[in-house]
C-alpha cells in the first residue's frame, strides 16, 4: 500500500499549514561606492581704486549668481576689509568664475 493513502484508498492530504505567501528574502549585497574627495576653495575678490560700487555689484550678481543684497554686502566688505570671500568650491567650478571676474578688470584669486 502506497503511504499517501488510507485504507479506504482516498487520497490523503496533508493537514500541514502553508504560509499564504512567499516568504521575503533578504539580500545583503556590499556595494562598493567611489567617493572623489575634493578639496573645496575660495574665490576672493580684493578692493581697488579703480572699479565702481555698481560695477562690482554687478558682477557678483552675473558671474558668482548672488542676489543683490548679497552683492551689495560683499562690495562694502571689499571696500573696508580689502578682499571678501564671494563664493566657495572645486577649482574647476571657480576657475571660469576667476576669469570672468578677471576679464571685467577686478582682482580676485582662487585660495
Amino acid at each position: 500500500m502506497l503511504p499517501f493513502y488510507r485504507q479506504s484508498r482516498r487520497p490523503y492530504f496533508c493537514t500541514m499549514a502553508f504560509p499564504a505567501t512567499r516568504p521575503q528574502i533578504d539580500y545583503q549585497d556590499d556595494v562598493l561606492t567611489l567617493e572623489e574627495e575634493q578639496e573645496l576653495r575660495t574665490l576672493i575678490v580684493y578692493n581697488d581704486d579703480v572699479n565702481t560700487f555698481d560695477h562690482v555689484i554687478q558682477t557678483l550678481i552675473e558671474v558668482c549668481e548672488h542676489e543683490p543684497e548679497q552683492a551689495e554686502q560683499c562690495t562694502l566688505l571689499i571696500h573696508y576689509k580689502g578682499k571678501c570671500a564671494v563664493k566657495n568650491g572645486t577649482f574647476e567650478e571657480l576657475a571660469p568664475r576667476c576669469s570672468a571676474i578677471h576679464d571685467r578688470g577686478i582682482s580676485a584669486d582662487i585660495v
